[in-house]
């Protein structure tokens, strides 16, 4: 069936986990000898990630931007979204870095993947919160990739610049509450500034980001205005290689880009995590990227 895409779709392809995620049992062919091969790796690696190696193709679209679409739905035809996302900022097809809103795509294209990110949870009676995703190419044209029906990692943007509780909406709708009891309103859900969230792993940038271990020897966060910390790290905290590298996000919200930035770098560069290497240095060299 792999042969037969490419066959007739054309190289290059992107081989994805059934039940993927964090960028593993993902790989990308560009050579119609790597097919097989890569396939095979991509089936591998899901099994002993996921506990089922089953893989699908798509096609590849390369430079593309990732962006999604929060949603909340009731189980009933009436979905709300709290804006999008964009999370082109990643490295090995993990995100590192999110924005709320994605402000720096044209607003017809914010507004299409929007339209379309609704029109698809209205069709099968979506209920509780959930993100679609897309991708857009260079064009402006976007593509949809799929649906995570669950609260991710990047939620706290979105909810810094809409002020809801994703997290406490999942669980009144989960009980049985209406959009009318928790006064959701698509009209007045209205992002305010900019949020941008970093994710701080335990991972050593001069190593190729090779995980490291041991003992949090000091765990003191930087806070202040416009920052959010969210994590369970704390002095004498065990690193162990037996789970995902992710130690702690930090949000920072502002009324404007530069303003976000600011807060931002003043959070990774106050912060005092030591004992184990961070991909802090990583994250400031994306920030001073102009």
């Amino acid at each position: 069936e792999a042969e037969e895409f490419v066959a007739k779709h054309g190289l290059p392809v992107m081989i994805k986990a059934v039940k993927g995620g964090g960028g593993k049992g993902m790989r990308v062919v560009y050579n119609q000898e790597d097919l097989v091969p890569l396939f095979k790796a991509a089936s591998s690696e899901a099994l002993a990630s996921f506990g089922d190696g089953s893989c699908f193709i798509e096609r590849y679209i390369k430079n593309a931007k990732h962006v999604e679409v929060q949603i909340i739905g009731d189980g009933k035809g009436n979905i709300v979204h709290l804006w999008e996302r964009d999370c082109s900022i990643q490295r090995r097809h993990q995100k590192l870095i999110e924005i709320a809103p994605a402000w720096q795509h044209p607003i017809k294209v914010r507004q299409a993947v929007l339209n379309d990110a609704i029109a698809l949870t209205k069709s099968c009676n979506y209920k509780n919160a959930g993100t679609v995703e897309f991708l857009i190419d260079d064009q402006g044209r976007h593509y949809f990739m799929e649906v995570n029906p669950r609260v991710q990692v990047e939620h706290t943007v979105t909810e810094q610049v809409t002020n809801i509780d994703i997290v406490q909406t999942t669980f009144l709708i989960a009980s049985g509450a209406s959009f009318r009891d928790l006064g959701l309103k698509q009209e007045d859900i209205v992002p305010r500034g900019i949020a941008m969230q970093c994710r701080i792993t335990t991972e050593d940038p001069e190593k190729n980001f090779a995980p490291d271990t041991g003992m949090l020897e000091t765990c003191r966060h930087s806070d202040g205005p416009g920052i959010r910390v969210d994590g369970f790290a704390y002095p004498g905290m065990i690193v162990q290689p037996y789970y995902d590298s992710l130690l702690v996000k930090y949000t920072a919200h502002s009324n404007s880009w530069d303003g976000v930035i600011r807060r931002m770098k003043r959070a990774l560069v106050e912060n005092h995590l030591r004992g184990v290497k961070t991909n802090i240095p990583f994250l400031l060299n994306v920030l001073n990227h102009p």
